[in-house]
């Protein structure tokens, strides 16, 4: 596709970037991402995509702009409070950069709409809070063939893992059962705003990198991040678990 003067000009930063260059930002305006959940994972995931020129963005919450949110879901600000969240995103983006196209689903995801939801999206982004519903994106991410970048933050830590379906282990493949749901252990123990910023942005850095074919996805290892300590480190695994119920 041709690019415009003025998208040549927003762009041109990173088109001069001998990786990327005119056709690979043809191909992020081609690109179809679905973020699930509107919360501080997805914040900075969402600006740095739309900003980016990511053609179409999906976006999925059911959930309105709390007080207690503002400290980490940087995309939000005082006066959305009690707005409905995919509401208030797409507002963003279409000031961030009226180049993007966003459509927005205003309902929790579940076992009963999530093929309907995911049909048109190549790349899955995973901004949930549950390890239940981590595991459903999984989970539908393998089964209907869909690239998948996992993310969860709690208190000053937090992960990465990008899961690739037939190439790539899965969530359930290093957590063959799912683990505990730490939604209530999160809202006790606290999450620390620049951890999940940091966590945000590296997702959002996979999902242009799935994008562009460039570069070596977070596959078959799970990136830990200590905000602390300034430290990461990788848990690894040797390809998909053959005994996985999901990607075996």
């Amino acid at each position: 596709m041709l690019l415009t003067d003025k998208q040549l000009e927003r762009y041109t930063r990173q088109i001069v970037l001998p990786e990327l260059g005119e056709d690979g930002q043809a191909k992020l305006f081609l690109a179809k991402v679905l973020v699930v959940g509107a919360g501080g994972l997805s914040s900075a995931a969402l600006m740095y995509l739309a900003s980016s020129g990511v053609g179409e963005i999906g976006v999925v919450d059911y959930d309105t702009v709390d007080l207690t949110n503002l400290h980490r879901q940087i995309i939000y600000d005082t006066d959305d409070l009690n707005k409905s969240k995919v509401f208030s995103v797409k507002e963003k983006i279409n000031k961030i950069n009226p180049d993007v196209k966003v459509n927005i689903f205003e309902k929790k995801l579940n076992k009963n709409n999530i093929e309907k939801i995911f049909e048109n999206y190549e790349i899955i982004v995973d901004g949930l809070d549950t390890f239940s519903d981590k595991f459903l994106l999984n989970d539908y991410s393998i089964l209907l063939n869909k690239k998948l970048v996992h993310a969860g933050v709690i208190g000053f830590e937090g992960q990465v893992l990008t899961v690739i379906p037939k190439q790539s282990a899965c969530l359930r493949c290093y957590f063959p059962e799912t683990p505990p749901d730490f939604r209530q252990s999160c809202r006790e123990l606290g999450v620390f705003a620049t951890c999940v910023g940091v966590i945000s942005t590296i997702q959002a850095n996979e999902v242009l990198k799935l994008i562009l074919g460039i570069g070596k996805p977070l596959t078959n290892r799970i990136l830990k991040f200590n905000a602390l300590d300034e430290t990461f480190y990788e848990l690894k695994i040797q390809g998909k678990n053959e005994s996985c119920l999901i990607c075996s």
